[in-house]
Protein backbone atom coordinates (compact mmCIF):
# COMPACT_ATOMS: atom_id res chain seq x y z
CA UNK A 1 0.00 0.00 0.00
CA UNK A 2 1.11 3.48 -0.57
CA UNK A 3 1.54 5.91 2.30
CA UNK A 4 0.60 8.76 2.38
CA UNK A 5 3.30 11.53 1.72
CA UNK A 6 1.88 13.77 4.09
CA UNK A 7 3.21 12.03 7.18
CA UNK A 8 4.99 9.03 6.10
CA UNK A 9 4.65 7.39 9.70
CA UNK A 10 3.17 3.77 8.35
CA UNK A 11 -0.11 4.88 10.03
CA UNK A 12 -3.17 3.91 8.84
CA UNK A 13 -4.75 7.37 8.50
CA UNK A 14 -4.31 10.89 8.26
CA UNK A 15 -6.74 13.21 9.72
CA UNK A 16 -6.66 16.96 8.71
CA UNK A 17 -7.85 19.41 11.18
CA UNK A 18 -8.70 23.21 9.16
CA UNK A 19 -9.94 26.02 10.85
CA UNK A 20 -10.73 28.81 8.39
CA UNK A 21 -10.95 32.41 9.23
CA UNK A 22 -12.21 35.24 7.38
CA UNK A 23 -13.69 33.16 4.98
CA UNK A 24 -16.38 33.54 2.20
CA UNK A 25 -19.22 31.50 1.16
CA UNK A 26 -19.65 29.61 4.29
CA UNK A 27 -23.75 30.22 3.60
CA UNK A 28 -23.65 28.81 0.37
CA UNK A 29 -24.74 25.25 0.08
CA UNK A 30 -24.21 24.48 -3.89
CA UNK A 31 -20.73 26.05 -2.98
CA UNK A 32 -19.90 23.72 0.08
CA UNK A 33 -21.20 20.44 -1.72
CA UNK A 34 -19.11 21.28 -4.54
CA UNK A 35 -16.12 22.33 -2.57
CA UNK A 36 -16.78 18.96 -0.91
CA UNK A 37 -16.80 16.81 -4.19
CA UNK A 38 -13.98 18.37 -5.91
CA UNK A 39 -11.82 17.42 -2.21
CA UNK A 40 -13.18 13.48 -3.17
CA UNK A 41 -12.04 13.47 -6.70
CA UNK A 42 -8.31 15.73 -6.06
CA UNK A 43 -7.97 13.16 -2.84
CA UNK A 44 -8.41 9.90 -5.00
CA UNK A 45 -11.31 8.60 -2.15
CA UNK A 46 -14.62 7.21 -3.01
CA UNK A 47 -17.78 8.84 -2.47
CA UNK A 48 -20.72 7.05 -0.91
CA UNK A 49 -22.46 9.97 0.22
CA UNK A 50 -22.79 13.27 1.04
CA UNK A 51 -25.48 14.92 3.59
CA UNK A 52 -25.61 19.05 4.29
CA UNK A 53 -27.64 20.34 6.49
CA UNK A 54 -28.50 24.47 6.04
CA UNK A 55 -29.18 26.73 9.07
CA UNK A 56 -31.97 28.85 8.14
CA UNK A 57 -31.59 32.24 7.68
CA UNK A 58 -27.84 33.16 7.46
CA UNK A 59 -26.79 30.99 10.06
CA UNK A 60 -24.26 28.45 8.47
CA UNK A 61 -23.83 24.43 7.06
CA UNK A 62 -22.71 21.32 8.67
CA UNK A 63 -22.48 18.72 6.50
CA UNK A 64 -20.47 15.23 6.02
CA UNK A 65 -18.65 13.56 2.91
CA UNK A 66 -18.91 9.92 4.00
CA UNK A 67 -15.93 8.12 2.06
CA UNK A 68 -15.31 4.59 1.45
CA UNK A 69 -11.78 6.14 3.13
CA UNK A 70 -13.55 7.66 6.05
CA UNK A 71 -14.65 11.29 5.63
CA UNK A 72 -14.79 15.20 5.44
CA UNK A 73 -16.89 17.30 7.55
CA UNK A 74 -17.53 20.90 7.57
CA UNK A 75 -19.36 23.30 9.65
CA UNK A 76 -19.70 26.90 9.01
CA UNK A 77 -20.53 30.13 11.19
CA UNK A 78 -21.01 32.87 8.56
CA UNK A 79 -21.68 35.18 10.95
CA UNK A 80 -18.00 35.40 12.45
CA UNK A 81 -16.54 34.33 9.01
CA UNK A 82 -15.48 31.20 10.62
CA UNK A 83 -15.39 27.47 9.11
CA UNK A 84 -14.17 24.47 11.51
CA UNK A 85 -13.34 20.99 8.52
CA UNK A 86 -12.24 17.81 9.69
CA UNK A 87 -10.48 15.34 6.96
CA UNK A 88 -9.58 11.93 7.72
CA UNK A 89 -8.51 9.45 5.26
CA UNK A 90 -6.72 5.70 5.31
CA UNK A 91 -5.74 3.94 2.28
CA UNK A 92 -4.30 4.89 -1.28
CA UNK A 93 -5.47 8.43 -0.81
CA UNK A 94 -4.27 12.27 -0.65
CA UNK A 95 -5.96 14.41 1.79
CA UNK A 96 -3.50 17.22 1.50
CA UNK A 97 -4.73 18.10 -1.69
CA UNK A 98 -8.03 18.90 0.16
CA UNK A 99 -6.42 21.88 1.75
CA UNK A 100 -5.59 24.44 -1.31
CA UNK A 101 -9.20 23.40 -2.13
CA UNK A 102 -10.73 24.53 0.87
CA UNK A 103 -8.43 27.58 0.79
CA UNK A 104 -9.41 28.69 -2.60
CA UNK A 105 -13.30 27.91 -2.10
CA UNK A 106 -13.94 30.02 0.88
CA UNK A 107 -10.97 32.82 0.01
CA UNK A 108 -9.97 32.94 3.09
CA UNK A 109 -7.09 34.67 4.38
CA UNK A 110 -6.25 32.63 7.36
CA UNK A 111 -6.06 28.64 7.63
CA UNK A 112 -4.28 26.40 10.46
CA UNK A 113 -3.65 23.14 10.20
CA UNK A 114 -3.38 20.80 12.55
CA UNK A 115 -2.23 16.98 11.39
CA UNK A 116 -3.31 13.93 13.09
CA UNK A 117 -1.55 10.42 12.04
CA UNK A 118 -3.87 7.63 13.37
CA UNK A 119 -3.62 4.02 14.20
CA UNK A 120 -0.54 4.60 16.27
CA UNK A 121 -0.93 2.20 19.47
CA UNK A 122 1.43 2.90 22.46
CA UNK A 123 2.96 5.43 21.19
CA UNK A 124 3.31 9.41 21.06
CA UNK A 125 0.72 10.48 18.37
CA UNK A 126 2.64 12.96 15.75
CA UNK A 127 0.70 16.28 15.96
CA UNK A 128 1.94 19.09 13.52
CA UNK A 129 0.37 22.40 13.49
CA UNK A 130 1.00 25.46 10.90
CA UNK A 131 -1.16 28.49 10.11
CA UNK A 132 -0.76 30.69 6.79
CA UNK A 133 -1.82 33.90 6.24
Amino acid sequence: MTRNPLHNTGTPGTHLILDLWDATHLDDLSHIETTLRRCVTLSGATLLDIHLHHFTPNHGVTGVALLAESHISIHTWPEQGYAAVDIFMCGDTRPEKCIAVFKAAFDTTTLELTELPRGRQGQDSARHSSRSG
